[in-house]
């Protein structure tokens, strides 16, 4: 597999440090609110990356951390009169929610950065020895000037940053660029004892601690948006080769920006959206469908008529596999005849070209092309008039399953229809014996303004959810 690693900006191919095994790290929320919906560009992103690696053998140990100490659960905590803890646990627990909406599993490993302060503190206290750290007043920050490859992720030149510097400068730091490692308690903010008197750790040296902690000193791949490549991401590779003189993890992955209606998403220009507000209008299974129809390294632009077309196409795909199932109840089991073996060959080229796409730096556009092809080759083969054999649809569906299941999708099982429905359909079945015509059409009008569709095969009438 071939993966477009930012720090070189190029494309390599991958190679784990351990055989057969990778390490991920994933930068997750910040716990205050819903996540929105350009958090959830890279939390389906890499689920998918994770699902391919073990599609294709790997040994995958995926770490996705919780922000659980933070300004802004600080906050949130005062602003509702409760606790950051209360907040936190609150919005974890929403967290899963909506992330099992879009089809996202759970990491192996949830770090909290409450959770790690032992280790937070160590890593500080190393810095420190290292003299890239240094304590004022009970704060610590990082000695960028004694980094000598600050920058070199972002491509940020550290002199024309410190020039026009949109960092907030604080009188204490040696340095514009400078960053918080730890933050002397405010009155009314948790804290922790520490060396440095009671405080908290900075944002960004949670993730240093934490990765390093459940990934080794060197790890895999690091991924994350492209937001937060500067400063989030070069102040950890900033702090973690600082502290251990290894280099952190051995390719980047950034996701692209999510626009909304062309515009950039802001709270001021009325376009920001959490996952919990679109799940209110859409099965938050068409947002996936619409998140890997581009390239994850891509803009996006997130806009209703998109997650329309994003959800015509997850009809088709559920179509198709519906209508094998369909067959499949009914199918004879007999041998496969030559264009069923043709057609089980095609299916496994399905399977390749998928894989293709999916080495070529994870190009989900294209392996959705390639599922497309794959089903109106599908719905060629399997019609009432062919009459499939069950080894013929058993195959096919599972070549269909292989895709889908990589990506996430077709995850929900064949409808049922319900009593009612069914009842009407059987009442139909019985006017069209009687040669009632008028009946029978009125029955399944009756039946399309409940939201389902009959449609007559030879084996009996096919029900489907409009």
């Amino acid at each position: 597999m071939k993966i477009y690693n930012t720090m070189t900006r190029k494309k390599e191919e991958l190679k784990p440090i351990k055989d057969g095994h990778v390490g991920i790290y994933a930068c997750g929320p910040t716990v205050y609110n819903y996540f929105h919906i350009g958090n959830a560009r890279p939390f389906i992103m890499f689920d998918v990356l994770r699902r391919f690696l073990l599609h294709k053998g790997y040994d995958v140990t995926f770490v996705q951390n919780f922000t659980d100490i933070d300004d802004k659960l600080i906050n949130k905590a005062n602003a509702e009169n409760t606790t950051v803890p209360e907040i936190a646990e609150r919005f974890i627990k929403e967290y899963f929610t909506d992330a099992e909406a879009l089809g996202v599993m759970k990491a192996d490993v949830h770090p909290r950065a409450t959770e790690h302060i032992g280790e937070i503190i160590k890593l500080i206290k190393k810095l420190e020895s290292n003299g890239l750290a240094y304590a004022v007043n009970g704060d610590v920050y990082y000695n960028t000037q004694g980094f000598a490859d600050y920058g070199h992720l972002s491509g940020q030149n550290l002199e024309d940053r410190e020039a026009g510097a949109r960092i907030n400068v604080d009188e204490q730091k040696r340095n514009p660029m400078d960053f918080a490692l730890w933050k002397a308690q405010k009155p009314g903010e948790p804290a922790w004892k520490s060396p440095w008197g009671m405080g908290r750790p900075g944002w960004h040296i949670e993730c240093s601690a934490m990765s390093m902690k459940y990934l080794g000193e060197t790890f895999d791949i690091h991924c994350g948006g492209v937001d937060l490549m500067f400063p989030h991401h070069e102040n950890e590779i900033a702090q973690s080769e600082g502290a251990t003189g290894k280099p952190f993890a051995n390719y980047w992955m950034h996701n692209g920006h999510i626009n909304v209606d062309n515009q950039k998403m802001s709270k001021s220009a009325g376009n920001f959206f959490t996952v919990r507000d679109i799940a209110k209008e859409f099965d938050l299974e068409a947002v996936r469908m619409f998140m890997l129809s581009a390239h994850y390294r891509s803009p996006v632009n997130f806009a209703r008529e998109m997650i329309e077309q994003a959800k015509a196409s997850l009809d088709r795909l559920y179509n198709a596999r519906n209508n094998a199932l369909f067959l499949l109840e009914h199918a004879e089991d007999r041998p496969m005849t030559d264009a069923e073996l043709s057609f089980l060959s095609r299916a496994d080229q399905a399977v390749l070209a998928f894989d293709a796409a999916m080495e070529d730096d994870l190009n989900t556009a294209d392996a959705l092309g390639a599922i497309f092809e794959y089903i109106r080759d599908m719905n060629i083969a399997y019609t009432d008039a062919n009459a499939p054999s069950k080894a013929a649809l058993e195959g096919g569906l599972n070549a269909l399953k292989i895709m889908t299941d990589v990506l996430g999708l077709l995850t929900k099982e064949l409808d049922t229809t319900p009593p009612e429905v069914a009842d009407l359909v059987e009442q139909r079945q019985q006017a069209k014996k009687d040669k009632d015509f008028a009946r029978a059409d009125a029955l399944r009008q009756q039946v399309l303004d409940l939201g389902y569709a009959i449609e007559d095969t030879a084996k009996g009438p096919k029900v489907r959810k409009n």
